[in-house]
């Protein structure tokens, strides 16, 4: 598949980029250059290679969940502008 300057030019117009005659040609250059090399890319053997979605082994670190004792709530509600029974009063933002 080769891209021709109209293809070009409509991405261009899709991406509303002004783009100059001379960049439309070089562009078109280099797109046909990157297709060419995925088509070689395509040919590669890949039988043998596990899919992979990382080049390194990830994996989660997480802590052990653990039961804490929390912040007592007389203390956490001490610096709230505003408590209502037991809880942080807020302005209402939803009607």
């Amino acid at each position: 598949m080769k891209v021709t300057k109209k293809d070009v030019e409509n991405v261009a117009v899709l991406s509303r980029l002004t783009v100059t005659e001379d960049k439309i040609n070089k562009y078109v250059d280099e797109f046909n250059n990157f297709l060419e090399y995925a088509d070689v890319l395509q040919q590669v053997d890949t039988a043998s290679v596990k899919p992979t979605a990382h080049v390194l082994p990830l994996k989660n670190v997480l802590r052990e969940d653990v039961i804490k004792p929390s912040l007592a709530r007389e203390l956490a509600l001490s610096n709230a502008p505003e408590k209502e029974d037991g809880y942080f009063k807020v302005p209402r933002i939803i009607e």
